[in-house]
């Protein structure tokens, strides 16, 4: 059966190797992490599975070269552990280099779910930011309500010249009762993956968005744009890399031409409608080289971001973690006391009785317990190792194991929100008004 990923729905993925074969997404177990030096616990641990185009944005951190991370949080509701998933890896990415973004994506909250102006910009603060901050996100970054962002709004106008209707509502599955706003919404969060690589901000970089697979619609959107706004596609053929202009000016086609002599490129063959430089396959190079001439010329040079996909949390009741549902998440705002109590009630990997449990062994890959421990509750990667094997040999007993979570999570809770409460003074920093 065909594998449908709603980006406004609830997706649970059972089997993620589908979504290398049907989405085209690339393995980062086996093809990134070998490469990084100083991987993210989410990295070693295999909850980030999946990639595009991320070795652009490896490649700039190892040459120390400008790149920018970038992902946003819809206001619809309480924050949770799944959203600190997310603000954990923009705050990774901030802190080997990266120029950090993230957006409260109110205007997308108010044609989705109709949540009032002002219930956005509450949630938005209140839940979302002040979360992040305490994490540690560095007023370095940017942080920014969509409906406050005219740069990014006037970029979603000019990427919807360049969408298509049928194309997108072909990706989205919108009908004739979808209102016109929400159909809007993908461009602008086009414009926010995008927004980075704007002049103000430094121009083209490599820009990853590290999401849930859920949102791989709005990259593959976003990248076919990208290459939309291009004036050159940039393609290796054989043994030769060739570039072909789109209604390119003369005079920007020769600025490339000269541009590729001067670095190097002394067998540049130039023809009506391309351009090809043979002896090479550099094609990230000269790409950089000609987006960064279409920019010289007024053009915005946009390279495609890239995006990394982790693990969706189990829910405590089961299937995936969600904000519509209360029951099957904790929110960074719970009581902690009441987070403890609601991991003792979780549903867990273990087997109907005390004896099977003992005899078969316990189930951790299906544990929502387990689940926390690793994505959240424990920083040594050898105590997740003993645990699973303890639990699958039926050493430990759920009853423990939770006791021992729940008593984390308190302690997690407690911490965070003195920090987070903290965040509320350090707001003004971030350009935010309360």
């Amino acid at each position: 059966m065909e594998l449908k990923i709603d980006p406004w729905g609830a997706v649970h993925v059972d089997d993620y190797s589908k979504l290398f074969d049907e989405f085209g997404i690339s393995d980062f177990v086996k093809e990134i992490l070998p490469q990084i030096d100083n991987p993210h616990r989410y990295m070693k641990r295999k909850i980030i599975f999946g990639h595009r185009n991320y070795d652009s944005v490896l490649k700039a951190m190892k040459e120390e070269k400008s790149f920018a991370v970038m992902s946003g949080f819809m206001p619809s509701g309480r924050a949770h552990f799944g959203h600190l998933m997310v603000m954990n890896e923009i705050i990774w990415h901030q802190q080997q280099g990266g120029d950090a973004f993230m957006a409260i994506a109110d205007m997308e909250a108010h044609a989705v779910r109709g949540i009032s102006w002002a219930r956005c910009r509450d949630l938005g603060i209140r839940e979302y930011i002040t979360s992040i901050i305490a994490l540690g996100f560095k007023p370095n970054g940017h942080i920014y309500f969509q409906s406050d962002n005219f740069d990014m709004r006037n970029l979603s106008f000019e990427l919807a010249a360049e969408a298509r209707f049928s194309e997108v509502s072909a990706i989205y599955g919108f009908s004739g009762e979808t209102n016109i706003a929400h159909m809007e919404c993908t461009t602008i969060q086009s414009a926010d993956i995008l927004q980075p690589q704007l002049k103000k901000y430094g121009g083209p970089k490599p820009v990853v968005i590290p999401v849930g697979s859920d949102q791989d619609a709005h990259i593959r959107l976003t990248r076919d744009l990208a290459y939309r706004m291009r004036k050159f596609l940039v393609e290796q053929r054989d043994n030769y890399v060739s570039i072909r202009g789109k209604a390119a000016e003369p005079a920007l086609i020769s600025s490339v031409v000269e541009a590729l002599k001067g670095a190097g490129y002394d067998k540049v063959r130039q023809y009506e409608e391309h351009i090809d430089i043979p002896g090479t396959t550099d094609v990230s190079s000269i790409d950089d080289l000609v987006s960064g001439i279409e920019v010289s010329h007024g053009e915005l040079g946009f390279m495609p971001p890239a995006s990394i996909y982790h693990r969706f949390m189990t829910g405590l009741t089961g299937g995936k973690m969600s904000s519509s549902k209360p029951e099957s998440h904790i929110a960074l705002t719970e009581d902690p006391k009441e987070a403890a109590k609601k991991l003792m009630r979780a549903i867990t990997g273990g087997r109907q009785s005390l004896a099977e449990q003992k005899r078969l062994g316990g189930e951790p890959e299906k544990c929502s317990i387990y689940e926390f421990l690793l994505f959240h509750l424990s920083e040594e990667d050898k105590e997740m190792q003993e645990l699973f094997e303890e639990c699958k040999s039926g050493e430990m007993l759920c009853g423990a194991c939770k006791k021992a979570a729940a008593e984390r999570i308190e302690i997690f809770l407690k911490d965070f929100q003195k920090e987070k409460a903290a965040a509320v003074e350090k707001l003004p920093d971030f350009g935010i008004k309360v």
